[in-house]
């Protein structure tokens, strides 16, 4: 839990006749009694803690000791600061229905709310985030969506405000399937299912395919959202490896050893590394996935986005066995609040995925889907595409060069060919985590490379920076800020963690 944002627009008052460690202690009591931060919940460390009300170390640390003395936290030696468990009676009277007693658990896995918060993003304020990969709102179409909407010959028939099949809207799902053929890959309508964005692909392929103890091998690192939804459905999740190459060994070891039922890969312009399988890997891996009969989902929602040659066939083109389920987006190329992906597979799984959707929302928005439909239809896509790519190629670049400029020796990295993000790793002995508690003072926010880990602290001097978000100043501003904060740190001369590392990570 990011409790930054829990705090926002908290403040206290140097010139109040209340100490401000009273004050900061209030603030929190106030949280903890209205169970906004619940039993069990961390809190920042004391330095975390004084860097977002601008107070000193010491009042940080009078505000925990006075919150120990009235039990509303805990100090666990080596640990960190914990919200305790409130006696009845304490929390704040105003609602008669115990919300927080009914509620059915909620699985405390690492990565449970990492999503939510990456997405929060105030574009009003000073902070620049390089953490959520979204594409810049600058760049949205909007000018092409109202010619659309506008235009004579694109008036809505009533019928398709109706309900529509579960698998969507008919002539979206055909001509999804008819400009998949440009990527050589086959498919008719009745291989296509709409979707409220790829996630909810994955996590309809996830309640067609998985029960509890299930092994499901995933990339590590990989797409923090694959994790949460393996996770949550009870899978056991094999991380593999990425290194140079792909380390096929491993992952015929664990089909003898563990026999999974499917595995999960992002092989065109990787999120977070960037990295593109090459043709002669793909074929490799699918000779392997066909001798197993393993399920290989690939999710591809970047590869639209090339900066220089175009990546290799997808896997699903190049697919002769049956076996590869294939998800994608339009959000990351048009905007994110258009939330339509597709999934492209055997009719039989679609038919059993249709069964799981229909629990959740019948069919996904239907206005969402016409709308994309004219967009495609119409060719705009490939004029929007042209533009996005030329601009996002420049941030790139920009990004890229800033991080030369005044990071050079601090971090290293290379330069991705497609997609939204840098992958770093810090050349210093402190680690990402420890780097984003001091770039939050700075203004600027990222995701620590261990958010993408299978076992956390895997990826703890790794972190990922997105390019697409923020024009060319920005980006230079963000990192002028990220250099400010590696040079905090080693300005104090204890570059070295010394803290125990904890399964939930801050992020912003």
């Amino acid at each position: 839990m990011d409790i930054s944002k829990i705090l926002t627009g908290a403040q206290v008052e140097p010139q109040s006749r209340q100490p401000m460690y009273l004050q900061i202690a209030g603030i929190i009591g106030e949280k903890i009694r209205g169970l906004i931060l619940t039993s069990g919940t961390k809190l920042p460390p004391e330095r975390e803690l004084a860097a977002l009300f601008r107070v000193s170390r010491t009042t940080a640390i009078n505000a925990y000791r006075y919150l120990e003395q009235q039990e509303l936290v805990v100090t666990r030696v080596g640990s960190g600061t914990y919200v305790a468990e409130l006696p009845n009676g304490t929390a704040e009277e105003g609602s008669a229905v115990p919300w927080i007693q009914l509620m059915t658990p909620f699985p405390r896995l690492p990565l449970s709310t990492m999503l939510r918060e990456i997405l929060d993003i105030d574009f009003s304020g000073d902070t620049i985030s390089l953490a959520a990969g979204m594409p810049d709102p600058a760049l949205y179409p909007v000018e092409l969506l109202q010619h659309i909407m506008g235009g004579s010959d694109n008036s809505i028939n009533p019928i398709d405000l109706g309900h529509i099949p579960t698998e969507g809207y008919g002539p979206l799902r055909r001509l999804v399937a008819r400009l998949l053929a440009d990527r050589d890959i086959e498919s008719t309508g009745e291989n296509v299912m709409i979707t409220a964005g790829s996630q909810q692909g994955l996590y309809l392929l996830s309640k067609a395919l998985l029960e509890p103890g299930d092994y499901v091998v995933v990339e590590s690192p990989t797409f923090i959202g694959a994790h949460q939804v393996f996770s949550a459905s009870g899978a056991r999740i094999l991380g593999l490896p990425i290194t140079g190459r792909s380390n096929f060994n491993m992952l015929e070891d664990y089909l003898v050893r563990y026999r999974p039922k499917l595995l999960y890969l992002i092989p065109t312009y990787h999120n977070p590394t960037g990295r593109v399988m090459s043709a002669s890997e793909r074929r490799e891996l699918l000779r392997l996935a066909a001798r197993h009969r393993l399920v290989v989902v690939e999710d591809d929602p970047y590869s639209s986005l090339y900066y220089g040659e175009k990546p290799p066939a997808s896997l699903k083109a190049l697919d002769t066995y049956g076996g590869v389920v294939y998800l994608s987006t339009y959000s990351k190329v048009l905007f994110p609040g258009l939330r339509t992906g597709y999934v492209v597979a055997n009719p039989a799984l679609i038919n059993r995925m249709a069964l799981e959707k229909q629990f959740i929302d019948l069919h996904s928005n239907n206005l969402s889907q016409w709308l994309l439909c004219r967009f495609l239809a119409c060719g705009a896509l490939d004029e929007h595409l042209a533009l996005v790519r030329s601009e996002y190629k420049k941030r790139r670049d920009a990004l890229a060069k800033a991080l030369h400029r005044y990071c050079g020796t601090d971090l290293s990295f290379e330069i991705p060919g497609g997609g939204f993000f840098i992958w770093c790793r810090i050349n210093r002995l402190f680690s990402s985590s420890r780097l984003l508690h001091q770039a939050t003072s700075e203004g600027v926010s990222f995701v620590p490379g261990e958010a993408f880990y299978v076992h956390p602290p895997e990826g703890e001097k790794e972190l990922r920076l997105c390019f697409a978000t923020h024009a060319e100043k920005p980006l230079q501003e963000g990192t002028r800020r990220l250099a400010r904060a590696l040079d905090g740190i080693k300005r104090t001369g204890k570059q070295q963690d010394t803290v125990v590392h904890q399964p939930v990570k801050p992020i912003i």
